[in-house]
């Protein structure tokens, strides 16, 4: 994902121009959003640091499965977050009661244990997603020496204790600029590449059982792509809350066909970018393509393009780990005042210093400890991708259209929603044996990867 956007459990915060004194149905200032507006927040959310590992994807699914890969995940992406767009509203879809967040959403249409699982999911992720965005700036600053990783954590550290970081207007800005300055810069030096003479060779099925893995490796390998390119496609955790920056049409239209349009706009964009990506990352280095297409080109000139590249992506992540532990700092902030307020006498201040930097101290321990690009991607995306993609809209969908069971509608939305947990499933297994596979050989603090 890229990241100039807020999201999880809190409501997001996209900065749009709104008309002081105008509002909407339900109290709140009138919403301006677009389309296109819309559209433009899908894409700076998608397009980010799980674009790096495309080439790598594609490396290990080979010219037939990996393009086929990449427009099955964005299909059902695209027919998941419209049944999730339905959800934004509460009965009528044009005048009925709105959700403001996802958690919303489920509490409204699924309420109990889901509510529950549903903020599981999204903390966890999040949580997940600060160490996989500390291991990719090491990577990109110095080949993902301990040291780098440090520094990472104490700068992520002392923005942790800024208020409202997370809110400032110019943050969505700059994550745009630089995701898509680091991602233009890889397709273009992997056409480059391409031209000049290809470093290696490609196959339809990817990586050579016998030559570049054994029958083993290439199983858990390709599950372990799955989940990259899941991770990759991780949106609709934010869905709702850029729905609910959108400008309430008259009825009976409503801002789930708006929607629709934005994610369908959005989705095919994001999707011909990622094709660009993979295919032209994988054309240039073949099978043995990096899993951070960007360390691939590390000795390779224009050095500087590819140093600014880099750059560019510590410069992105370092808002973007923000953007994703504000959230779960806030949950966990309100819950400590709600049950201890004693805690928050005089602003609580010593205990959000305190307890932010035990918790960037955890993440960047554990990304000391397991300092693998790929594999903590595959987790990443294997967690986002079942539950908060496909099992609460299928879910919701089937409680608000009130689906019949055993119709034919209802099977098949509950056979893709099998199919897609036997995914998550495998590509987590996956990577969670590469992660073990990996510590077999790293020494912590000594290992340059």
């Amino acid at each position: 994902m890229g990241g100039g956007i807020n999201c999880g459990g809190a409501a997001m915060d996209v900065h749009l121009p709104r008309r002081h004194g105008d509002v909407d149905d339900d109290g709140k200032e009138r919403r301006t959003g677009t389309v296109w507006t819309a559209t433009a927040h899908i894409i700076t959310a998608v397009i980010g640091s799980g674009v790096l590992s495309l080439a790598w994807a594609m490396a290990q699914l080979g010219w037939v499965a990996g393009p086929i890969t990449l427009l099955l995940f964005a299909a059902i992406t695209y027919y998941t977050c419209g049944l999730l767009a339905d959800c934004y509203r509460v009965g009528d879809p044009a005048t009925g009661k709105r959700n403001y967040t996802y958690t919303l959403a489920v509490k409204s249409f699924l309420g109990g244990w889901h509510v529950w699982f549903c903020a599981f999911c999204q903390y966890v992720n999040m949580f997940g997603t600060g160490i996989g965005y500390t291991i990719t700036a090491s990577i990109s600053a110095a080949q993902n020496t301990s040291a780098y990783i440090i520094g990472f954590g104490v700068v992520q550290a002392v923005f942790c204790q800024l208020p409202n970081f997370h809110k400032l207007w110019w943050l969505s800005i700059i994550a745009a600029v630089m995701s898509f300055s680091y991602a233009a810069i890889a397709v273009g030096l992997s056409l480059a590449q391409t031209i000049a003479g290809p470093l290696g060779s490609t196959t339809a099925t990817g990586t050579v059982v016998g030559v570049d893995v054994d029958a083993a490796q290439k199983v858990w390998l390709t599950f372990q792509a799955l989940g990259n390119v899941a991770f990759a496609y991780s949106y609709a955790i934010i869905l709702i809350e850029i729905q609910d920056t959108l400008r309430q049409p008259q009825p009976p239209a409503a801002e789930n066909e708006t929607m629709r349009g934005a994610t369908a706009m959005g989705i095919s964009t994001t999707t011909a970018f990622y094709m660009l990506c993979g295919c032209l990352g994988y054309s240039a280095f073949g099978n043995s393509a990096p899993g951070n297409i960007l360390t691939g080109f590390g000795f390779y000139e224009p050095y500087w393009l590819v140093d600014l590249a880099n750059a560019c992506i510590v410069v992105h992540l370092v808002g973007g780990f923000q953007v994703f532990v504000q959230p779960l700092f806030a949950a966990v902030e309100a819950t400590v005042a709600r049950r201890w307020p004693g805690i928050f006498l005089g602003g609580g201040r010593a205990f959000q210093v305190v307890w932010r930097t035990a918790f960037v101290g955890v993440i960047t321990l554990l990304a000391m400890l397991m300092p693998f690009f790929n594999s903590i991607l595959g987790i990443l995306g294997s967690i986002a991708f079942w539950p908060l993609t496909v099992f609460f809209p299928v879910e919701m969908y089937i409680r608000q259209r009130q689906v019949a069971r055993f119709g034919a509608k209802w099977v098949a939305l509950q056979s893709l929603n099998f199919v897609c947990f036997l995914v998550t499933v495998a590509a987590c297994a996956a990577s969670v044996q590469g992660v073990l596979d990996s510590l077999k050989t790293y020494v912590p603090f000594k290992t340059r990867l």
